[in-house]
């Protein structure tokens, strides 16, 4: 499909932005001045649409291409809107899934440079997280003040590819003496950049200084005494601070049929908490009338995390979540039987629901789904009372998307005044919260917590983290921790096998089942078919 993208001046006049807001960064994007957030003249005071998923096929089913189509959507029947997104990963662009863009007639645009580099956003993080890293390496090099215990040190290094030969390494630290100096040959990893704290960081961050303070309460590990040692301790502040001064910055960008969109930060739903950063979305609230905000995979993942980390961390307020189903998707859950399968829809329009959000259905269509399929989808719906709409964004672009932006808006009309709730209150100890998410939106029995998880906890309650919300790590393929277990699972316990603090996000990473940080690459990977044709132009993407 051959793209007339707009001049990037064309997109921020669309919004209103004088260019002192704004700097260019190629002709089709720039980045986003942080004066923005504090401008008298842009307090638009914009509702924020959240989408999500019922529980996806391995290939994803259209989130992203139905966010991007809303969002054209919206403006094709004269709304402003803008789509706030995450920057893709390297990962899935090289590994199984491919690229985050969109796609079809719904992409955010360059897709290419987005899918790969762009303003160079995640080498920024992937730098300031190996920064510190080699900062404590450095440390104990150099005698080791601090005292680090060598052999319980939690900060990894990080890499924006799938690697898995990278998962455990042996770090030595050596000198030119032979001389073993504190740490040598100490066991180590990598985890992918999507999973870094520092994303994570970057993405929760609402300001400079909320960035460094968040920066400075990193834990990287005890000290032989037991006690927690941060990266202030190191002095690591000010350097990972230069290091994503850039980095913090909003991506401006625009869509396929040049809509304004903001991409920025990425981390995973499934081992982080999924949406792209509160400052983008903050600005967004400003700039327009309607914000569309993708959180990663199904309503069990990025948007639960949404509801109980982001949104109470941010102040940011959801007007609506549009739920974005497929009839591939039912079937699956259904293990060949669509209607089977609708049990699965049902429990996440219970969880959308659950929360306090009105929720409309995006019926993804695919090119095979037969009309007595989407039929039954539809039928569906309407005896569960729940608000539906077609959407052919792939297709048809900002069109086939026009009936789903007008239910939304109409949806939200009729829903002016939202009373959110949680799931865990903040003061819960972390045990409770993991018990109430498993609970309440997994549908599980109960869970197990192994010794290293128990031993993890009781540590980081110790130190004062023993209230922070939780991060559950857990498959994107079921709503349990197994992903064989299909449709809505009942009988069954979450296993979680591990906790990790994430102080300077605030937050408790719980992993359960087999949950990979670090993925691998497939034996047929998408990297394969990626190269550049005689003119530049990047292929296969």
């Amino acid at each position: 499909m051959k793209k007339n993208l707009l001049p990037i001046e064309a997109i921020a006049g669309k919004l209103g932005l004088p260019g002192d807001l704004y700097e260019k960064r190629s002709p089709v994007s720039g980045k986003l001045s942080l004066e923005l957030l504090n401008d008298a003249r842009f307090n638009r005071g914009g509702k924020l649409i959240l989408v999500t998923a019922t529980t996806p096929t391995v290939s994803g089913e259209g989130k992203t291409v139905t966010s991007i189509g809303l969002v054209q959507g919206l403006e094709a029947i004269g709304k402003r809107a803008i789509l706030s997104s995450r920057e893709p990963s390297l990962g899935p662009v090289f590994g199984m899934k491919g690229g985050a863009a969109g796609g079809g007639r719904s992409q955010v645009e360059p897709a290419a440079k987005i899918n790969l580099h762009l303003h160079g956003d995640f080498h920024a993080i992937t730098s300031a997280h190996n920064l510190l890293a080699a900062l404590i390496d450095s440390h104990m090099f150099h005698g080791n003040e601090l005292d680090l215990d060598p052999d319980a040190i939690t900060w990894p290094r990080t890499l924006d590819i799938n690697d898995r030969a990278l998962r455990a390494i042996t770090v030595s630290v050596t000198g030119a003496d032979k001389k073993r100096r504190d740490g040598s040959n100490r066991s180590s990893g990598f985890l992918i950049t999507a999973a870094s704290e520092i994303m994570a960081i970057l993405a929760l961050a609402s300001s400079r200084q909320d960035l460094r303070a968040r920066l400075a309460r990193i834990v990287i590990g005890p000290n032989r005494a037991g006690l927690p040692v941060r990266a202030s301790d190191l002095q690591a502040t000010g350097p990972m601070m230069a290091l994503l001064s850039e980095a913090l910055l909003p991506n401006l960008v625009q869509t396929t049929e040049g809509t304004p969109a903001t991409v920025h930060c990425g981390p995973f739903a499934n081992i982080a908490h999924g949406t792209s950063s509160v400052i983008s979305q903050q600005m967004g609230l400003r700039l327009a009338d309607y914000v569309v905000n993708e959180t990663g995979f199904a309503s069990d993942l990025g948007f639960e995390k949404y509801m109980d980390l982001v949104s109470p961390s941010s102040g940011i307020k959801p007007s609506i979540a549009v739920l974005v189903t497929t009839v591939r998707s039912m079937k699956q859950q259904g293990e060949g039987d669509l209607e089977r399968g609708f049990a699965n829809l049902d429990t996440h329009i219970r969880i959308v629901k659950g929360f306090g959000l009105p929720a409309v259905v995006a019926i993804n269509r695919f090119p095979d789904d037969t009309e007595a399929e989407l039929e039954s989808l539809r039928a569906y719906c309407e005896a569960r009372g729940a608000a539906f709409a077609l959407s052919e964004a792939f297709a048809k672009g900002g069109t086939g998307a026009a009936a789903l932006a007008r239910k939304v808006v109409e949806v939200i009309e009729a829903h002016p005044n939202v009373t959110l709730t949680t799931t865990y209150e903040a003061h819960n100890p972390a045990v409770e919260k993991i018990t109430k998410v498993a609970q309440k939106i997994y549908g599980a029995d109960g869970i197990e917590l192994s010794e290293r998880a128990k031993q993890n906890l009781a540590r980081f309650t110790r130190w004062g983290y023993g209230e922070l919300p939780v991060c559950i790590a857990k498959t994107q393929y079921s709503l349990s921790d197994d992903p064989k277990r299909l449709g809505a699972p009942r009988g069954w316990k979450l296993h979680v096998t591990d906790i990790a603090l994430s102080a300077g996000a605030g937050f408790l990473v719980v992993i359960s089942g087999a949950m990979m940080l670090m993925p691998g690459l497939p034996k047929a990977s998408r990297a394969l078919g990626i190269d550049v044709d005689e003119h530049g132009e990047i292929t296969g993407m």
